[in-house]
């Protein structure tokens, strides 16, 4: 009998590569959305099953479950994959913003899990995977709230494991670097206050190195990010964390060898800041 994977965020990027990927494996597929009904491409896929899933409407996130397992009888694996990031001067965010960006990366992470909970305890067995960032680990200017979220998956995750061992399941993480993805589009959201001066000409120059960051062929496709995942969900082995990309490995790697000194002072030299 084939697995299934659900994920949420399908519609594009990471979330879209990993549907195609499990799907081309033989799993069965729940992609859900916020906006099923513009989805085009993965409607012609044989197993896969589109559903609407907001992380942030409850009723959608139990229905997008139920419908699910009507489908296809059992979820093997969620991919916690929903998420965006808000880029600007912390003060000029308003606290509107600033919860919306936790309910999104972060509590709706935390209802999704909540909600499939009891059927990996009654099957006794199930996989969460959920995308953190190399900004899991490690941080960019301006991307405050952006870390600060993908830093509470990372721990959230970590202490999750040990009681989801009694009851037979696994939790994973993957931590991509810079991926060729909408990131910097709808899924990023820029705010800034021109009226607080102090900041401008920072903010500035911070803004024109993402930009170059964002428009470079150097980035990692989410394919690869794809191969991660389907590695993680299928290798047999209680590895925790898997690194996407030779520029996370980079990054991880320094922030683990170097004092905080040292790292902060690489990181403004990389980025020109001064």
């Amino acid at each position: 009998m084939s697995k299934t994977i659900l994920i949420t965020g399908a519609s594009s990027g990471i979330g879209k590569a990993t549907a195609k990927k499990f799907q081309a494996k033989g799993w069965n597929v729940i992609a859900t959305m916020r906006n099923p009904e513009k989805e085009n491409e993965l409607t012609s896929l044989e197993n896969v099953f589109i559903t609407k899933l907001d992380v942030q409407d409850l009723t959608s996130i139990t229905s997008a479950i139920e419908e699910g397992i009507d489908k296809f009888g059992k979820i093997d694996v969620v991919l916690n994959n929903a998420g965006y990031g808000i880029l600007g001067t912390f003060e000029s965010v308003a606290r509107e913003n600033v919860s919306r960006q936790f309910d999104v990366n972060v509590l709706g992470l935390f209802d999704v899990t909540r909600a499939v909970l009891p059927h990996f305890r009654a099957n006794k067995s199930g996989m969460f995977i959920n995308i953190s960032s190399v900004g899991g680990k490690t941080t960019f200017p301006m991307m405050q709230l952006y870390h600060a979220t993908k830093f509470a998956v990372e721990g959230f995750s970590e202490s999750l494991q040990y009681e989801l061992e009694p009851i037979g399941a696994k939790i994973k993480i993957v931590e991509p670097g810079s991926i060729k993805t909408d990131f910097s589009g709808r899924s990023m959201d820029f705010q800034h206050n021109d009226e607080l001066t102090e900041y401008n000409e920072f903010a500035s120059g911070v803004m024109n190195i993402f930009e170059q960051l964002m428009s470079s062929e150097k980035r990692n496709s989410p394919n690869l990010v794809a191969d991660v995942i389907y590695n993680a969900a299928t290798d047999g082995t209680n590895t925790l964390r898997y690194v996407a990309g030779p520029d996370a490995e980079h990054l991880l790697k320094a922030r683990k060898t170097m004092n905080d000194a040292e790292f902060l002072s690489m990181m403004k030299n990389n980025l020109n800041i001064k």
